[in-house]
């Protein structure tokens, strides 16, 4: 069988564009020689990761659905027509054997214009609660793949997360104590990372400043790395950056594993990519659920905590008092950090790249055989 052309769409967020990557990845290590494009909007993370990685993104507009009644929801649709006939041509441009969508704006359109042209569709779902542009894809897709269980699509397939290969092997361990030396922390002290994500948390940040006496109070044998945000650096009364016995603060790190390796317990939000890393490398973790939209976080976040993994806790309740009085004991207490770990690990998964990979060489040599033995079905099964 000639190597396949393979089209990844999807994007918007590092949600979606993360694992579309681990995926592309996976993908040319099992076929070396496979033409992959990705496709994604002009406003999406994608504009920058896609090339960064080294793929080719070709991009289609943007048509969400309007929220109101009005001059958009009218010219709706005439602008997904066009969208879908956009994705089209650029599956024609490609010769796609096959097309893999992760989810967002961008899926729906090439999802239809894969219809119209009887290519097989592979969706993955991040979320624990499913995306509208997934529910449609599912319908006609070959193979339905999943992070988690209980997403409601049909025939979905729970394989984990796709992610990066340098978090996928990570080796906490061995890595611990040059990932402490490296962010400037002492490499034996008990180790908190705190995180609001890639553009910071406002609140959660808040609640750290007023735990630094707390944290100093415990220092040298505990310390705190607090990831804050671009921009959004903690200052102290004189307007210099707080700096405090224990505490160590840095506006984002490159390369998140590094901070997976240097933490003996992570508080993080709960997206879907974070619940699925921290699970993959056993790191324990205070999971603090980002309080908008249809709580997914919330969901992404509660299979780890039934797991034993995680505890979580409502933003308006992760308070300085909630730091002090509940997390630093907890990562004083090395033996149940110890078992949260394990149970972590023994509910993630390291291998989601490779089994999409997998999925998409089934999906394409099935199809394969179909076109020879003189069948051209649509795709769908």
């Amino acid at each position: 069988m000639k190597e396949p052309s393979i089209v990844l769409a999807g994007g918007g967020t590092a949600g979606h564009v993360s694992p579309l990557l681990a995926i592309a990845r996976a993908l040319q290590d099992l076929h070396p020689s496979a033409r992959i494009v990705a496709v994604g909007t002009e406003s999406g993370m994608e504009t920058r990761l896609v090339p960064a990685a080294g793929y080719r993104l070709e991009t289609i507009e943007r048509v969400p659905m309007p929220r109101r009644p009005g001059r958009a929801l009218l010219r709706l649709p005439f602008r997904f027509a066009q969208a879908v006939k956009h994705a089209g041509g650029i599956l024609d441009r490609a010769g796609a054997d096959v097309v893999v969508g992760v989810g967002g704006y961008v899926c729906t359109p090439v999802y239809l214009a894969a219809r119209l042209r009887g290519i097989p569709v592979v969706i993955h779902e991040a979320n624990a609660r499913a995306g509208l542009a997934n529910k449609v894809g599912a319908r006609i897709a070959a193979r339905v793949a999943a992070a988690f269980e209980g997403t409601g699509l049909p025939r979905a397939e729970v394989v984990g997360m796709p992610m990066r290969a340098e978090i996928a092997g990570l080796d906490r361990e061995a890595e611990r104590r040059g990932a402490r030396i490296g962010l400037g922390l002492d490499p034996e002290a008990r180790t908190l990372v705190v995180t609001g994500g890639s553009s910071g948390a406002v609140s959660m940040n808040r609640a750290l400043a007023g735990a630094v006496a707390a944290i100093s109070q415990r220092a040298p044998g505990t310390q705190v790395l607090h990831i804050t945000g671009r921009d959004k650096q903690i200052l102290d009364d004189d307007g210099r950056l707080l700096t405090a016995p224990g505490y160590v603060q840095v506006e984002y790190v490159d390369g998140m594993e590094r901070a997976y390796a240097a933490a003996d317990l992570m508080v993080c939000r709960s997206g879907a990519g974070t619940v699925c890393e921290l699970a993959a490398v056993g790191l324990p973790a205070v999971l603090v659920p980002l309080p908008i939209g249809n709580g997914e976080q919330r969901h992404n976040g509660q299979p780890l905590v039934d797991a034993g993994g995680a505890l979580m806790v409502e933003n308006a309740q992760f308070t300085a008092d909630y730091v002090a009085s509940t997390v630093l004991p907890l990562l004083d207490d090395a033996e149940r950090l110890e078992g949260m770990g394990r149970r972590a690990a023994a509910y993630g998964r390291r291998d989601a790249a490779e089994a999409m990979a997998r999925i998409v060489g089934q999906v394409v040599a099935a199809a394969s055989e179909d076109q020879g033995s003189g069948n051209q079905g649509t795709g769908s099964k």
